[in-house]
């Protein structure tokens, strides 16, 4: 959360409990309901506040924020209730933890390209089926923002009664793909009518799919784009996960990891992020067919627009060709971007490919990390 926010929700500390109340009951009781017919039967609320929603979420809710006075009045108001201070985009819970997910209006004070991030950790700690309920707010400098984002610090002359805080305005279809991104389906998107304004809240239903979700951000050096995830790399929440592929000594080779199969600490310690071509998971990227590579480019275009990462590296050279159509590519420094991004293309790093040697696999990431 952004550290102007921190700063606003410490001043006004327990008085937030008596400005703010329950605004969506059934809401928060349907999730509950729904979460506790998919195991382990536990909903989070993710930027609780002061707990006015835990005692809605079901039998054993746990509730988190990064407020300090915020995490105090949760506990005081629901003494039973687990409640944990921390960082949306750094979740004290292992996978699989919860079968439903409450966002309410925390996420809107995350700078905007950091949400990807936190949103790949909701869909860790959730099982798959499990469903997230998401809250931000929108506003008309949205809609004609560069990708649909923008952003402020309030202050008293903008109306709002705890200035200071950061604010980013979600469009609401940008909003959608970004969740789509993180591994959800999306299966109710609503947006309230707007207030004075011109203020407006959103609302996602979405649903944890068996997917890898994207870990991007900003700043990134090298964005690393794999075909597909394999079932097994799916369940496992992690690329290249099979001790066959190279992928992980390839990048250890090469200096550019320290502690393998880690896609989060990747991209916090060494600015490289991981998506995929396409998002569906096969047992063999043999599996795709022509129709699953017709939206992978523009999604990657509209993924390095927004965050513009240094380089791209596809790793993989038979499905570039699919999904750029060149049939003629060949390995290195494409002649043409994706997005602003200049595109490097590798052999596969799958064990299958042993006529590439670990210290030529190294080598092409190496060179893709360098720049053009």
């Amino acid at each position: 959360m952004h550290e102007s926010t921190l700063e606003a929700y410490e001043r006004i500390g327990g008085d937030y409990a008596v400005r703010r109340g329950v605004q969506d009951p059934d809401r928060a009781e349907r999730l509950a309901s729904e979460a506790a017919g998919i195991l382990p039967r536990r909903v989070l609320d993710l930027g609780c506040g002061p707990g006015h929603y835990l005692r809605l979420l079901g039998p054993s809710p746990v509730g988190a924020d990064a407020v300090r006075s915020m995490v105090e009045a949760a506990r005081s108001a629901n003494p039973t209730v687990p409640v944990v201070r921390c960082d949306l985009a750094r979740l004290p819970f292992g996978r699989h933890t919860f079968s439903g997910v409450w966002a309410s209006k925390a996420h809107q004070h995350l700078p905007g390209a950091h949400l990807p991030l936190a949103l790949a950790e909701v869909h860790r700690v959730m099982s798959v089926g499990g469903r997230l309920e998401l809250t931000v707010f929108t506003h008309p400098s949205a809609r004609s923002a560069p990708h649909g984002v923008a952003e402020e610090v309030s202050t008293p002359d903008s109306g709002d009664d705890i200035p200071g805080r950061w604010f980013t305005w979600w469009d609401p279809d940008r909003l959608a793909a970004v969740v789509t991104d993180a591994a959800f389906a999306v299966e109710d998107l609503r947006t309230s009518p707007p207030e004075r304004s011109g203020i407006a809240k959103v609302s996602i239903s979405a649903r944890a799919v068996l997917a890898l979700p994207d870990h991007v951000g900003p700043g990134m050096r090298l964005l690393c784009c794999g075909i597909n995830p394999s079932v097994h790399a799916a369940e496992a929440g992690v690329g290249y996960v099979t001790g066959s592929n190279r992928f992980w000594p390839a990048l250890q080779a090469a200096g550019l990891c320290d502690v393998p199969r880690d896609p989060r600490r990747l991209l916090r310690e060494r600015s490289i992020g991981m998506t995929d071509l396409v998002k569906r998971p096969t047992p063999r990227a043999s599996d795709l067919t022509s129709d699953d590579y017709v939206p992978s480019l523009d999604r990657l275009a509209r993924l390095c627009s927004w965050l513009e990462p240094r380089s791209l590296v596809v790793v993989g050279i038979g499905p570039w060709r699919e999904a750029s159509g060149d049939r003629k590519a060949v390995v290195g420094w494409q002649p043409h971007p994706v997005g602003p991004t200049p595109v490097y293309v590798m052999p596969s790093t799958s064990g299958l490919n042993a006529r590439v040697s670990l210290a030529e696999l190294a080598s092409h990431l190496r060179a893709a990390a360098a720049g053009p």
